[in-house]
């Protein structure tokens, strides 16, 4: 058994090139999963007021990268349940680290035009700043990497693919849409704003609302949702990879 003697993070970059590969042969999935962005950002600008559609443009760049979750969760679960490759990645030089941040790595890769694609529609609608663009990369890497952490740590769980797919979707929609991602802070019940500001999607797109002048949060709510942020992307991404090594461990 390999387990502890390969040395961390091997094998990392080529399994994220092979996962991009698959992921990029898999059009129809990709198409479904910007779906929501397209259909969102379309009615805002047809129906809404003009202001609300910068809104929806930053929302869109934050669930698509919190949507890249759902994606690695069903890619881990497919690849363990129904190939049994994973047998074979642990039993090979990839180290377990790398085999779930290659897998994230992957999908980014695959989804990344669309993130430029609204980057840019952003960028034409409301400029940004350098500042504001620096920032924008902070948020989505992290928000990125505690979706692939959670859709990676979910995937483990599950015995049926048939269980996997709806809760994956109604989980990433759910907390991708329905808290104010789409939309300003102001507009969420007053209550609540606390628990939106530790919820991943909704604490990235305030702070990004907030930098770029589209919303106004007052000194603890920018840090509530700044600190929310930092520890879940450093708690989750600690617990992939100890995850992933126990796993391995496990099925070694």
């Amino acid at each position: 058994m390999l387990g502890d003697s390969r040395p961390a993070w091997h094998g990392l970059w080529a399994f994220a090139a092979t996962e991009a590969r698959v992921q990029l042969h898999e059009y129809l999935s990709i198409a479904s999963t910007v779906l929501v962005q397209v259909i969102f950002i379309f009615f805002v600008w047809l129906l809404a007021p003009p202001y609300l559609l910068p809104f929806a443009l930053v929302g869109s760049m934050v669930f698509s990268a919190f949507v890249i979750g759902e994606r690695v969760l069903n890619e881990a679960a497919y690849i363990r349940i129904d190939h049994k490759l994973n047998e074979l990645y642990h039993a090979s030089p990839l180290s377990p680290e790398s085999y779930f941040l290659g897998m994230g790595i992957g999908v980014l890769t695959a989804y990344l035009p669309t993130l430029v694609f609204i980057g840019l529609l952003t960028e034409a609608v409301h400029p940004l700043s350098l500042a504001a663009g620096g920032l924008l990369l902070l948020v989505l890497i992290g928000v990125w990497l505690i979706a692939s952490s959670l859709g990676y740590i979910l995937s483990t769980l599950f015995r049926d693919m048939r269980a996997i797919w709806p809760y994956s979707t109604l989980l990433f929609n759910f907390f991708g849409v329905l808290p104010p991602v789409f939309y300003p802070l102001g507009l969420f019940p007053g209550w609540l704003a606390p628990l939106a500001l530790v919820l991943p999607p909704s604490a990235g797109a305030a702070l990004l609302m907030y930098v770029i002048g589209l919303e106004s949060l007052s000194g603890g709510q920018v840090i509530l949702a700044a600190t929310a942020l930092i520890i879940e992307t450093l708690l989750l991404s600690v617990a992939a990879v100890f995850w992933s090594r126990r796993t391995s461990r496990e099925g070694a």
